[in-house]
């Protein structure tokens, strides 16, 4: 009778354990990315993918946890199970869905130029920017739009966006391409950011599939759920709230 009590206690802390275990989830995220992610004065992660993220996981009625990860290790640390999804502002790509799987997107997002409020560049295209020097952070969509299409200029890449918008403000750079609205954050709330402004129309081809959260291509199950989850928060104003937080216009 004890040996069949400790079996059934036994299980019980196993299945306990199982549950807790499938209540956590494990966000991945930069932490460099504002306003989408960064660290504030507190060590604690905040920003747009933050918010969004805690969102969905009230809907989806687990705990979530958060993981900062450098940009370049990011897909490797989800494949190596460091967490579960990245909720990162992460552009789907084909390439990048040959690794991982995406959610639907979450917002969407054109790339632009910015450069010095003196520059004479008035042309962003690939003809007009021959020779200049161009910066954007590494391992992005505007990175590879830029390598792939601006052979002719000289393309500086950084481990963060604030590193090239710092070089921009030093005037080591012409000018930066870069996603729209972390560019907008950057010049409007930044000291820094008063040294420049945006020059030519947006670039929708830079990332044209829009903004994903990105799992292991095995846990369907869980991509799914956020699935739902974006659409929930997005039908009942959660998403709209959010947005207003950051932006003072629509980014979905």
């Amino acid at each position: 009778m004890k040996i069949a009590k400790l079996f059934a206690a036994a299980a019980v802390l196993a299945l306990t354990a199982a549950t807790a275990q499938a209540e956590t989830i494990r966000i991945g995220t930069e932490g460099a990315y504002p306003p989408f992610n960064s660290v504030d004065s507190s060590g604690q992660l905040v920003g747009f993918d933050i918010d969004i993220a805690k969102a969905l996981c009230e809907k989806m009625k687990v705990e979530c946890t958060f993981v900062a990860q450098d940009w370049d290790g990011i897909i490797p640390a989800l494949l190596a199970k460091k967490f579960d999804a990245i909720v990162a502002s992460m552009s789907i790509t084909d390439e990048r869905k040959e690794k991982v799987a995406f959610t639907v997107p979450y917002y969407q997002t054109p790339g632009s130029f910015i450069a010095p409020k003196d520059t004479k560049i008035t042309d962003i295209s690939p003809a007009a920017l021959k020779g200049k020097t161009i910066g954007t952070q590494s391992s992005t969509t505007a990175a590879v739009y830029l390598e792939e299409k601006y052979k002719d200029s000289e393309i500086k890449l950084y481990p963060t966006q604030d590193e090239a918008n710092a070089d921009l403000a030093a005037g080591r750079l012409d000018g930066i391409l870069a996603d729209k609205f972390v560019l907008y954050e950057w010049l409007e709330k930044s000291s820094d950011g008063k040294c420049c402004t945006f020059v030519g129309p947006d670039l929708k081809d830079v990332n044209p599939q829009g903004t994903g959260i990105a799992v292991r291509k095995e846990d369907n199950e869980l991509r799914e759920k956020i699935n739902a989850a974006i659409k929930e928060i997005v039908a009942d104003g959660t998403y709209k709230k959010i947005n207003a937080k950051y932006f003072p216009f629509d980014i979905y």
